[in-house]
């Protein structure tokens, strides 16, 4: 299937050939055409893999074809709801992407900035509101936006809203939207509060499902160094001087571990920026741009950060610490992997973090490859014997990942 065989709007599909766009991906072949037909939909993927093109272009379809000549004020007719201010902004921009030759208009609101510029550009009147539940709740008690003609609504990383502490904002936000509307749910997993959720938004709805190992552990070149605690910012030195002008995401598992990282690559004469929730927002925007843009080659970022980290040449996710949850693992990994990309995602691993590794292997059903050529060794023979009572299926041959290696491999 090509995005030409989907009866698209002529403006849309102008700017998907725009931006490169002629194959959708997976979630992008199963759901747009179930929205294009107005049904609800339940979707379960992560991050990566291609999820607000799937909900963003039928959105749009609907409102490019249905778009009202009259000269008043624009009014809300699609909602997106979603955990973190980056990914906000993400989503904004790709919508504002998708409809370049359209004159429909989105914006963009979320907390940690003053509201003034929000407030006047919902005055002047917007087609789709991306919003973060907090200052979304707080501009609608304040009157600034109403949802009398909603017609879509979107609730995007729902399981990051529960971890996030948002559920409660989520529900009262529903209790505000027009009953007759299509609803759109994405989570990457599905315990029992998001279960309960989605069956307050949804009505009657179909459901589309994409494995994380399908979406990203079979597309990302995998590899683990055993290295001990006193070692990983050694090790982690080594690998970024190897890949001087690469592009890479490195994931601290806390806040603090990400600014200690920053200030030892710092000390090693590497540029780099953290981003996680004790940052404002200004310094984390100015971090993903220069990220973005190439003035900044190396981003270190706690999991929340990342959610709305979208790269299109993200060539290495190195996992400084390894998750304790495993879907993390493949959240993470999916940076590099995004849509039809491949990429390579390394990971350090102590002695105190064999039980998640072990977790992670079982998740995605292989083996990551054991990488041993670096001068910063763990006895990993160890760590394996006491982290893997049975044995594990074997996975791929171990690699030199390498540049050096991996350009005798392309010769």
């Amino acid at each position: 299937m090509k995005f030409n065989d989907l009866a698209l709007a002529a403006p849309i599909l102008k700017a998907l050939e725009k931006q490169g766009y002629t194959q959708p991906t997976p979630i992008q072949e199963k759901a747009i055409p179930i929205l294009l037909k107005g049904h609800d939909l339940l979707g379960v993927a992560q991050t990566g893999t291609g999820k607000t093109a799937a909900f963003g272009i039928p959105i749009l379809n609907h409102l490019c074809k249905n778009k009202s000549n009259g000269k008043g004020r624009r009014k809300i007719k699609a909602l997106v709801v979603t955990p973190t201010r980056e990914l906000a902004i993400q989503i904004a921009e790709n919508f504002t992407a998708y409809s370049q030759f359209t004159n429909l208009r989105n914006a963009v609101i979320f907390g940690g900035v003053k509201q003034a510029q929000q407030v006047k550009n919902l005055r002047n009147g917007v087609d789709i509101l991306i919003a973060t539940p907090g200052r979304l709740l707080d501009l609608m008690s304040q009157g600034h936006i109403t949802f009398k003609d909603l017609e879509h609504v979107v609730l995007d990383e729902a399981d990051q809203m529960l971890d996030m502490g948002f559920i409660h904002d989520v529900k009262k936000i529903i209790a505000h939207l027009p009953k007759k509307r299509q609803s759109l749910f994405f989570s990457a997993t599905m315990p029992k509060t998001i279960v309960e959720l989605s069956k307050k938004m949804l009505g009657k709805f179909e459901r589309v499902t994409i494995k994380p190992e399908q979406a990203t552990a079979e597309k990302v070149e995998q590899g683990i160094y055993f290295v001990n605690k006193g070692n990983k910012s050694k090790l982690l030195v080594h690998l970024l001087e190897e890949r001087k002008n690469e592009s890479v995401l490195v994931f601290s598992r806390t806040k603090h571990g990400a600014n200690k990282i920053v200030k030892k690559l710092e000390q090693s004469g590497i540029r780099s920026a953290a981003i996680h929730g004790n940052k404002s927002q200004n310094m984390r925007q100015k971090a993903l741009g220069d990220f973005k843009m190439g003035k900044l080659n190396v981003l270190v970022a706690t999991d929340i950060a990342a959610r709305g980290i979208d790269i299109d040449e993200l060539s290495l996710v190195i996992n400084f610490d390894l998750p304790n949850v495993a879907e993390t693992y493949v959240h993470r990994i999916g940076r590099t992997g995004r849509a039809n990309a491949s990429g390579i995602a390394l990971s350090f691993c102590m002695a105190e973090e064999r039980p998640y590794l072990k977790d992670i292997e079982q998740l995605i059903k292989q083996k990551i490859p054991r990488l041993e050529n670096h001068p910063f060794m763990e006895d990993h023979d160890a760590i394996e014997e006491a982290s893997v009572k049975k044995p594990v299926k074997a996975g791929p041959k171990k690699r030199n990942y390498s540049r050096n290696n991996r350009s005798k491999k392309r010769k």
